[in-house]
């Protein structure tokens, strides 16, 4: 198969699909893999190190997308990419198309095959291509807290930890995931007051058992939510339904009464976001301030330290990028069932009811498109 590698391009990516040492695995057997020249430059990933692992250096991302039989990104495709795109054509991406219409329609258009990162499973029931990013977001999410509870960024002038004598910062934390634990863990880590929502008791079990004392768990209703975001100096938006839009747990009502120069980081924003004064950031300008509340909703996080994410994302993917090559995409989730249920959309059909339920649109089963008895 040959496998293409562009550069991604959509404000301050720099995360590359494929290491070098995930391209020598695949060329090992057999596969050819195309890299957009300075895909990688940004972190350090250099030319010349992918035509030692086996690449072939494409000057143009025209040659790449032209030439491959399935683009490995890390991003969703922006507009000028799914015009690229050819029918029958393999995308293996994030792609979050639950918030995001006009992408799901451009996609259907293409007649691409296109496999979301973000709703392959696992036997466990978990997300493996997901986690390690939200891993990285939700540690990230207190750093970026800390930084905006600071003045000259907006916020309350609060150390997150606070100093004997002066009281810490409460974080309240709204969904006990891997974005909500790996964020619980750093905001216990610089002593801050850390309080974990979620609605299923038997996570925060789990969380109790984790961290004990040093974690305050509470049942997530309306109410509870309510109580503890408006006392809240961080407020960390971790909830998760997987390839569905996010739900609104913040009202607008409740950001008017918020503290202010208190501080929401949404990171659910990828799925549209869990605050309804929530909307889309980047990197190259991360904040805004409504009702004196700093919200930061940066879409890809991750890019933010876009070396550490590849390298976390290649060791989760390179199993399924490699049966993609070795088994051809049709055979590979008919022999796979959690790789099956990446599939969002199969040459013109849309094929994850989330996605369909979120924007009332038709779908069938990934099953019924392959060809598999169900």
């Amino acid at each position: 198969m040959k496998i293409g590698v562009p550069k991604e391009i959509k404000n301050n990516e720099f995360r590359v699909g494929m290491t070098p040492a995930s391209v020598r695995e695949v060329t090992a057997r057999g596969h050819q893999v195309m890299v957009e020249t300075m895909a990688g430059d940004a972190i350090g990933l250099f030319d010349e190190t992918y035509q030692r692992a086996g690449a072939t250096i494409v000057p143009s991302a025209d040659e790449v997308f032209g030439q491959a039989d399935m683009i490995v990104k890390v991003k969703e495709p922006q507009p000028v990419e799914i015009k690229r795109l050819r029918k029958g054509q393999t995308l293996f991406t994030f792609l979050h198309l639950a918030p995001d219409p006009e992408q799901t329609r451009r996609l259907l258009d293409s007649g691409a095959i296109c496999i979301a990162y973000e709703t392959v499973t696992d036997a466990r029931g978990g997300l493996p291509l997901l986690a390690p990013m939200s891993e990285v977001a939700g540690r990230m999410s207190i750093q970026a807290g800390a930084r905006c509870l600071e003045m000259e960024a907006g916020g309350r002038g609060m150390l997150l930890g606070g100093v004997p004598g002066v009281a810490a910062a409460r974080v309240v934390v709204l969904g006990g995931g891997v974005v909500g634990t790996n964020a619980a863990r750093m905001a216990m880590g610089l002593e801050a007051h850390v309080t974990v929502l979620d609605v299923s008791l038997h996570r925060l079990y789990e969380l109790d058992l984790q961290f004990g004392a040093m974690l305050n768990t509470i049942y997530s209703t309306i109410d509870s939510i309510e109580e503890h975001v408006l006392g809240a100096d961080l407020v960390i938006g971790a909830v998760l339904l997987p390839g569905a839009e996010a739900p609104k747990l913040i009202t607008e009502a409740m950001v008017r009464q918020m503290k202010k120069g208190s501080v929401l980081v949404d990171v659910a924003i990828d799925q549209g976001g869990c605050s309804e004064t929530s909307h889309p950031t980047t990197h190259a300008n991360p904040t805004y301030v409504m009702y004196d509340v700093v919200h930061y909703c940066v879409a890809n996080m991750p890019g933010g330290v876009a070396r550490t994410s590849t390298f976390a994302l290649n060791n989760a993917t390179l199993p399924f990028t490699m049966a993609l090559a070795e088994l051809g995409p049709v055979k590979a989730m008919a022999t796979n069932p959690h790789l099956r249920a990446g599939l969002n959309v199969y040459k013109g059909v849309l094929t994850y009811k989330a996605v369909a339920d979120a924007q009332r649109l038709p779908y069938k089963h990934a099953e019924e498109v392959l060809g598999i008895s169900y």
